[in-house]
């Protein structure tokens, strides 16, 4: 089979609900990289909340901040960060409704307030504490993603606040993306760089905040324990994480 890319999502992917990468997801990573396809990662995640995944993996080219931070090998090639002032719009309007924010940069994240119980539970999901607070952390670091602890009937708020996009990925938190930003616009500026087509990827996914790349790819693969609307413009849905889903799919599709 000629090379391929082939991107896999984290949490819900490569990750199971105890944060674990089963054995069969390694050994088919590993088969893939053998097989001389390029294997990177592309998460909502920021590059610091991935380095345990890549280590184990042997990773080191990935889409992280759904798009906005792209790496190549170690090489920066494309990164996307906030203007300030429009994440003081964003804090401003939040404040309003007594939403609070986390501001996340390549190395660090901070929380614009020093407790608050939605952002303990959300992030605890993800094996993190709550962030130390930080006034106006966007103002001194170069921000690629933010994101916001709200109930989901509160969000539509924000529906038309510019130049953000809301992705839910937690009953208590949302990602607050560009406008226009996905893990597909990161993926695309990669593929640029390297002159190579969208027909030459294969991703993985469970979010909601996967629709887009697996959209934009030559084939995309929604784990079995992937949302429905995922599901729905897959080319294939494999396996549960915890059923052996990423080795089933590499076995399926014939990729090693």
């Amino acid at each position: 089979m000629k090379k391929k890319w082939i991107f896999f999502d984290v949490d819900g992917t490569l990750l199971n609900d105890e944060k674990c990468i089963p054995g069969s997801a390694k050994k088919a990573v590993e088969a893939l990289k053998a097989a001389g396809h390029e294997v990177a990662i592309a998460t909502g995640r920021a590059p610091f909340m991935i380095q345990h995944v890549r280590e184990a993996l042997g990773i080191d080219t990935f889409v992280s901040f759904n798009g906005q931070f792209v790496v190549y090998k170690g090489e920066v090639i494309h990164k996307n960060p906030y203007r300030s002032a429009d994440l003081e719009n964003l804090e401003r309007f939040a404040a309003r409704f007594r939403h609070p924010l986390v501001f996340m940069g390549e190395a660090d994240m901070k929380a614009n307030v020093k407790d608050n119980p939605l952002i303990r539970e959300s992030l605890a999901t993800l094996n993190y504490e709550h962030p130390a607070y930080q006034d106006r952390y966007y103002a001194e670091t170069e921000i690629y993603q933010a994101l916001l602890f709200c109930r989901e009937e509160e969000e539509k708020a924000y529906a038309s606040l510019a130049p953000f996009r809301i992705v839910r990925w937690h009953p208590y938190s949302a990602d607050i993306l560009p406008k226009n930003g996905s893990k597909a616009q990161g993926i695309k500026k990669l593929l640029e760089w390297a002159g190579d087509q969208p027909e030459d990827v294969i991703a993985f996914g469970d979010g909601a905040n996967d629709i887009e790349m697996l959209s934009f790819a030559g084939i995309g693969v929604a784990m079995g324990n992937a949302v429905d609307r995922l599901k729905t413009v897959a080319d294939f849905v494999t396996k549960p994480v915890d059923e052996d889903g990423i080795a089933y799919a590499v076995d399926q599709l014939r990729l090693a």
